[in-house]
């Protein structure tokens, strides 16, 4: 694999794992200001669907980086 793909994978990588950290930061804040400010339950599902949203573009991700890692090993064996 070359240079420019390995860079381009690691900083997809990068830009994933701070999605995953962040969203899981922004949930946790969430879960402890809810109830502290006396906001509805509505919004605790709102905060939990936009998470999960970005863990599962976090997944996709992750995925197509392990796809393209499989693919760049198989041209070098290949």
């Amino acid at each position: 694999m070359d240079r420019d793909t390995e860079a381009a994978l690691a900083r997809q990588g990068r830009l994933t794992a701070l999605v995953i950290a962040g969203s899981m930061l922004i949930w946790i804040v969430a879960q402890a200001l809810g109830p502290a400010l006396l906001l509805p339950g509505r919004y605790a599902l709102l905060v939990d669907f936009a998470v999960l949203a970005a863990l599962i573009w976090a997944f996709v991700n992750i995925y197509q980086i392990w796809r393209k890692r499989q693919s760049a090993q198989g041209k070098e064996q290949g």
